[in-house]
């Protein structure tokens, strides 16, 4: 089975936020398009510290981060991200680590996509093809 990558759109949800109330022009609203890498292997969402930087996040904390190789080690937290793909769009806080962006698990629950491993992409629920459904309890 082969990676799958796609192109996300990433805001600075604050920026955004600001420039909805009129507080700071839409074109000063910081924004960058990348190449994400899927890893269904993890929860969480992770962002290069060169990302984080260039979409002016801040940092808000810290968490502990495992690797797969079981270490474990504290890592910082962003503040809110608007992550956009497929034409849809959620918000998430992100670790700050690595040198690629890698969306985990729970942007895909959120903006309800499943991983196509076989054929290397990402489609929506076939359930619910044309938004994302979120499951309540």
């Amino acid at each position: 089975m082969g990676e799958i990558r796609i192109k996300v759109n990433l805001t600075n949800a604050v920026d955004d936020d600001l420039a909805s109330q009129g507080r700071l022009p839409r074109e000063e609203v910081r924004h960058l398009e990348v190449t994400a890498v899927i890893e269904t292997g993890a929860v969480t969402t992770v962002l290069p510290v060169q990302v984080v930087e260039q979409l002016g996040l801040s940092v808000r904390g810290q968490r502990v981060a495992q690797y797969a190789d079981g270490r474990k080690d504290n890592v910082g937290v962003t503040g809110p991200v608007l992550f956009e793909m497929l034409g849809r769009n959620t918000l998430e806080e992100a670790l700050i680590l690595g040198d690629e962006v890698l969306i985990g698990q729970t942007i895909l629950e959120k903006l309800d996509l499943l991983a196509d491993c076989a054929g290397q992409r990402l489609v929506p629920n076939p359930e619910r093809p044309d938004q994302p459904v979120l499951n309540v309890r």
